[in-house]
């Protein structure tokens, strides 16, 4: 059975984009080495990675190149994708494809981008970790690490380290 979890960075303030939906305060040049932690080694270990449509649609407007080639790729959505960047599967009904993603077994299934499907996810005891890397920034607002939906839960601590001066990360598991 696949493991569902996050991978997720924030502000200090609790914000994942600042109003302007930029990262600028994350990518900015630090000091900061996630060593064992870093995303190239933990994007290698995924499977399997789905996103909501806001995330699909912020990532195409980025210009980047499409990062997500070596891995199936599903985005929640219940409009068509318009000229997709590569093989893109779409779903709309959450709890159809919490199903499907529990009866993968071939590698770890990445919650990517933004806290509304993380809080979809929790709120119906779909994701098993996350781990969240706090900056050492304040943006002042944007969008937050878990909107505000009435959802509450009791996460399990793994473990806490700081990466220098400008992070830290946090791991937690639901049971």
């Amino acid at each position: 059975m696949a493991r569902i979890v996050g991978y997720i960075a924030s502000s200090l303030d609790g914000f994942i984009a600042d109003p302007n939906e930029s990262l600028d305060w994350l990518t900015e040049p630090t000091n900061v080495d996630l060593g064992e932690h870093h995303y190239d080694l933990f994007i290698k270990r995924i499977r399997t990675v789905v996103m909501g449509r806001a995330t699909y649609d912020w990532i195409l407007r980025s210009g980047a190149a499409w990062p997500y080639g070596e891995q199936r790729c599903i985005v929640v959505t219940s409009r068509p994708l318009a000229d997709p960047p590569a093989a893109i599967e779409t779903r709309s009904d959450v709890d159809a494809l919490i199903a499907e993603l529990r009866g993968l077994d071939d590698g770890d299934v990445w919650m990517a981008g933004g806290g509304r499907l993380q809080m979809a996810f929790l709120e119906r005891g779909a994701l098993d970790e996350v781990e969240v890397y706090i900056a050492s920034a304040i943006i002042g607002g944007g969008s937050p690490l878990f909107p505000p939906t009435g959802f509450k839960g009791k996460p399990r601590l793994i473990s806490a380290k700081a990466f220098g001066e400008g992070m830290a990360r946090l791991h937690y598991r639901f049971d």
